[in-house]
C-alpha cells in the first residue's frame, strides 16, 4: 500500500488531568501498555511506554511505544504495515498500567505474522468456576 493510501489516524479526546496520573516514576519512566482487539477482546501485545508515547498515541490516534532495547520510540506497523489505530485508552487503579483498545489493521500485531504475540500455550487447565 501506498505511504499516501495509509489511513491516518484519528486524534483522541482524552482527559489531560487523568493523563497526568499515569505514574511513569514508578518504574524507571516506563509504564506496561497492553494492546487489545477492540472488537473481540483479543490480547495482540504487551509494550512499553512513557510519557512522550502515551502523548503521541493520544494526538496520533496510533499506537506509539518506546523500545528498551532501541532505547527509541517506535509506532506500530511503520515496518511491517501492521498498523493499530487506537479506539480508547485506559489507565489500571494504581496507575502504573495501561490497556490500549486498537483496531488491528493488516496480519496481526507479532512481528511473527501471527495476529497476536500471545499463540503460545504453557499450560491449560479447566479452571474452577465461580461459585
Amino acid at each position: 500500500m501506498p505511504a499516501s493510501a495509509v489511513p491516518e489516524g484519528v486524534p483522541l479526546t482524552f482527559d489531560e488531568e487523568l493523563a497526568l496520573l499515569v505514574d511513569f516514576a514508578k518504574d524507571g519512566g516506563l509504564v506496561p501498555a497492553i494492546v487489545q482487539d477492540a472488537g473481540d477482546g483479543t490480547v495482540l501485545t504487551v509494550a512499553y511506554m512513557d510519557a512522550e508515547a502515551l502523548r503521541r498515541t493520544l494526538e496520533s490516534g496510533r499506537t506509539w511505544f518506546y523500545s528498551r532495547s532501541r532505547q527509541e520510540y517506535w509506532q506500530k506497523g511503520e515496518t511491517s504495515g501492521d498498523r493499530q489505530y487506537v479506539r480508547e485508552v485506559r489507565m489500571d487503579c494504581d496507575g502504573d498500567a495501561l490497556v490500549v483498545l486498537v483496531d488491528q489493521h493488516g496480519r496481526g500485531a507479532c512481528h511473527t505474522g501471527e495476529r497476536s504475540c500471545f499463540f503460545r500455550t504453557i499450560g491449560a487447565g479447566p479452571g474452577v468456576p465461580a461459585p
